[in-house]
């Protein structure tokens, strides 16, 4: 019997090129799909392995003969704020051709597949923290909405395959994620501010910086999702919240990165922007119970990696 074989979507982005390492480093043959739109070569240029290939792919056309395919992680997607209004329709596309490509690749060869949904899918979250059975408060119309709501769509999808062709569909709704290889231009609060920090500019903080987030290092992230995917059959059809428990106010985050970056950078205020949630928090328990998973690194330590990968990228700009 061969190895196995995983196909990750977007495995030139920040959290696919993880993923593709975590895999790799099991003994997987892995393929990636990437059209490079927001993933980045860079992130897959350190990978020197015979098992491993890069395929450049948009995952809303028809995915091309793979062989056989044992696990299909579906991470291709935008998911850079700064992209839901410039990019909209490829957004909405991704999570929504790009999905069912996925799972029609998973349908043709037996395989599991691990969809990454967002915790965008709640919206402004009128329940404190956010648990799985939650069904979201999100606006249909909004500038986040073909983010927002083609992710829902994939979910809804992803279920659809599961109840009428038996497909094993397990879906992680990723809460607030960092660390290395992320873009410095990515448009998301942590690349912001160590960004804006290393070049000795002042942060940006939007509102009046009370909003709260819940910010998980990648390594924990990937464990999760690896986790939820080495799981028995009984984890089929799942959906599981992952990230970190530990909530903070934007402007506590602000002041953690300039102790960190120790810059004479201060911070100023913007105005927020149009449905930016005002609270970020996921509810842990089911992920707790079924995986025994938590998140290990804390805050701190983890933008200390992020800021020193971030100072590496920016000094080879220069």
């Amino acid at each position: 019997m061969g190895r196995p074989h995983a196909l990750v979507t977007g495995g030139a982005g920040f959290v696919g090129s993880h993923l593709v390492d975590s895999l790799l480093a099991d003994g997987y043959q892995v393929t990636s799909l990437d059209n490079f739109g927001s993933g980045r070569a860079t992130n897959l240029e350190h990978v020197d392995s015979e098992r491993f290939r890069s395929l450049d792919h948009d995952v809303s056309e028809p995915f091309p003969d793979l062989g056989p395919v044992d696990s299909v992680y579906h991470f291709a997607s935008r998911a850079s704020p700064a992209d839901f209004e410039t990019h909209a329709v490829e957004i909405a596309r991704t999570n929504s051709l790009g999905t069912a490509n996925a799972l029609e690749c998973a349908r043709e060869h037996d395989a599991t597949v691990i969809l990454a949904s967002t915790s965008e899918v709640y919206g402004e979250p009128e329940v404190h923290p956010q648990p799985e059975s939650y069904n979201g408060n999100v606006t249909v119309r909004g500038p986040r909405a073909p983010y927002d709501e083609s992710k829902r769509f994939s979910e809804a999808l992803a279920v659809a395959y599961e109840q009428q062709y038996g497909v094993d569909t397990r879906t992680v709704r990723i809460f607030n994620t960092y660390g290395p290889r992320m873009s410095p231009t990515d448009g998301r609060v942590i690349p912001n501010f160590v960004s804006q920090a290393l070049r000795g500019d002042d942060l940006t903080v939007y509102g009046d910086g009370s909003q709260t987030r819940s910010f998980c290092y990648v390594s924990d992230l990937v464990a999760g999702i690896r986790a939820f995917a080495d799981a028995p059959t009984d984890a089929a059809g799942e959906v599981l919240n992952v990230g970190s428990p530990d909530e903070v106010t934007i402007s506590a985050l602000a002041e953690l990165v300039l102790e960190v970056i120790e810059t004479d950078s201060s911070v100023r205020y913007e105005p927020l922007p149009q449905d930016d949630p005002t609270i970020r928090r996921p509810d842990l328990s089911r992920i707790e119970q079924l995986l025994e998973w938590t998140p290990t690194v804390d805050l701190e330590t983890g933008l200390e990696r992020t800021v020193e990968a971030f100072r590496d990228e920016l000094d080879g700009d220069d």
